[in-house]
């Protein structure tokens, strides 16, 4: 008579046993698909980027030379150079990193260590996020409106440095507050313990601490920058350039517009060039990435 309950009591209690052992045998080949089918995706976009490189280097390697480096614009395709495209990138380059690498570090260190919980400051936090995402082509339209045309720097180097800045500017500033935020707390808690000043703390402690995560970040900003054409175009900077700019407020062109410039003739011989001038904007853009890389290992390495 006893054994009818127990036997029930057993098969009530391992019913949801059975259903959790069900539900996680499912959750465990969800997850293998989802793994499988991200594994394919990235080797499906490894695959195309491996493509499309091997093509470029293959069509323009062989015009990748100090003549080409060292020549000005021609109409004739195997006298053009990108002396002009390569300097105007290095200017372009500086300036903006001079512009919006100290306000991007100073409104990080300012958002994360002293700003107050309050609605202004939540609502500027908001809007510096939400701006990373914004299209570059409206701050090209900001940058004319407000450089080109109130400040009247026309299409110089100056106004396109203070567009990319402000371009570049919500990247610097949330990665700046995320290294901060890597810092752990007992660093901080150490430094007031042996009566160093806020301040102190910050610039002696935190900083170099999180140098690592704010030097990767400002790097990868201004790759972004270097890559960029439309606001560029829509302040007024020219596509064919026949001098070096020596200041900055000359007018300028930069690799990318080369590029585009060269990709829009009809004549096959302009397109070799085109592929050369994008391998020396990807070994620019690469040898900055690598020291990114380099310096974060450093850091990190030092911190341990």
């Amino acid at each position: 008579m006893n054994n009818k309950p127990l036997s029930t009591t057993n098969t009530l209690h391992q019913t949801p046993f059975l259903k959790r052992n069900r539900n996680g045998k499912i959750n465990i080949i969800k997850d293998k698909a989802f793994e499988v089918v991200g594994i394919m995706a990235t080797l499906v976009g490894l695959v195309v980027l491996a493509y499309f490189l091997f093509d470029i280097i293959i069509d323009g390697y062989a015009r990748v030379d100090w003549a080409f480096l060292t020549s000005l614009p021609s109409r004739f395709a195997s006298k053009a150079g990108i002396l002009p495209a390569w300097t105007g990138t290095v200017w372009a380059l500086g300036l903006t990193a001079i512009i919006a690498i100290p306000i991007g570090i100073a409104a990080g260190v300012y958002f994360e260590e002293y700003a107050q919980h309050s609605r202004i400051n939540n609502l500027l936090e908001v809007n510096i996020a939400n701006l990373a995402g914004v299209p570059s082509i409206i701050y090209g339209l900001l940058g004319l409106e407000v450089f080109g045309r109130i400040l009247n720097l026309g299409a110089s180097l100056l106004a396109g440095a203070f567009t990319l800045a402000l371009l570049i500017l919500p990247i610097i500033i949330v990665s700046t507050r995320e290294a901060i935020k890597a810092v752990p707390k007992t660093l901080r808690e150490a430094s007031y313990g042996l009566g160093a000043t806020k301040w102190q703390t910050i610039s002696r402690q935190v900083l170099p601490a999180s140098s690592g995560g704010i030097l990767t970040g400002t790097i990868l900003a201004l790759s972004r920058a270097m890559g960029e054409t439309a606001p560029l175009i829509v302040i007024g900077a020219l596509a064919y350039v026949p001098f070096v700019p020596e200041s900055p407020m000359d007018e300028f062109t930069v690799l990318p517009m080369q590029i585009f410039n060269w990709t829009s003739r009809p004549q096959a011989d302009f397109l070799v060039n085109a592929a050369a001038a994008i391998i020396v904007l990807l070994i620019i853009t690469f040898a900055m990435n690598g020291i990114a890389i380099y310096f974060r290992h450093k850091w990190q390495k030092r911190m341990l």
